[in-house]
């Protein structure tokens, strides 16, 4: 479980560093764990994450999946694309300061509304391939 603790903290390190997100996130970028109380809009949070082994033959090869949920309540969708596609580009074989991280992948990016139609969502799934020490 340690790899996907490292994977998010790097991650969260590196995208709070980014002056590209700082049109729609502030400075730091507002990227979080959990959202705190009176959050402002928008953001990103994490969602699901998940480790899985894939072998190995001399270490411990795991896969992380992890959904960054960027979250808008701007009128219309745009926000929250321009967002996701903004991950993307950071992301998708992005250098992270993680031991053992051997690559990075953004796999999956949905964009939608919620039940309210006040919120929306992209979901940005992000796979992480790292190496045991």
């Amino acid at each position: 479980m340690s790899a996907l603790l490292n994977v998010q903290a790097g991650l969260l390190a590196y995208l709070r560093a980014q002056a590209s997100l700082a049109v729609w996130l502030g400075s730091p970028a507002r990227v979080y764990d959990q959202p705190p109380t009176g959050v402002l809009y928008p953001y990103v949070s994490f969602g699901r994450v998940s480790a899985q082994s894939i072998g190995g033959v001399d270490a411990e090869v795991t896969e992380q999946a992890l959904n960054l949920m960027c979250v808008s309540r701007f009128d219309g969708s745009e926000e929250v694309k321009a967002m996701a596609a903004e991950l993307r580009v950071l992301l998708d074989g992005a250098s992270l300061e993680v031991a053992g991280l051997v690559s990075l992948r953004v796999t999956y990016v949905d964009v939608f509304r919620s039940a309210d139609q006040r919120t929306t969502y992209a979901l940005v799934r992000v796979r992480a391939v790292t190496e045991a020490d």
